[in-house]
């Protein structure tokens, strides 16, 4: 599921490391729990990541929260998981900044 981005490039490298992301489905984990799956389309000068046809997925709680991390087991289906349900949304274009992302996963 994981494609790691290589640690030293040059900026040859690292723009074709992110022409290979393009049109793919992306995980994106965030700081507060929430994990966006959807196509990359771009990136900018900021960090930020633009993915399209893209679902929110995020757990609750009772208290209408977001506790604990997501697994991408539990992405499918809004299974139901230590925590709480995982509560899904259609969100579509969507720009992700780049200083909540904690993880990328590609999807292959």
């Amino acid at each position: 599921m994981s494609n790691p981005a290589p640690t030293t490039q040059s900026p040859d490298q690292s723009i074709a490391y992110l022409d290979s992301l393009l049109n793919k489905t992306l995980h994106l984990h965030t700081s507060d729990g929430r994990v966006f799956v959807g196509q990359m389309k771009c990136t900018d000068n900021e960090l930020n990541i633009i993915l399209s046809m893209t679902y929110e997925y995020r757990r609750s709680v009772a208290g209408g929260g977001v506790v604990g991390s997501t697994t991408l087991e539990n992405l499918a289906g809004n299974a139901v998981g230590e925590g709480g349900a995982m509560k899904k949304r259609f969100v579509g274009l969507v720009v992700v900044p780049g200083r909540f992302v904690e993880r990328i996963d590609v999807e292959e």
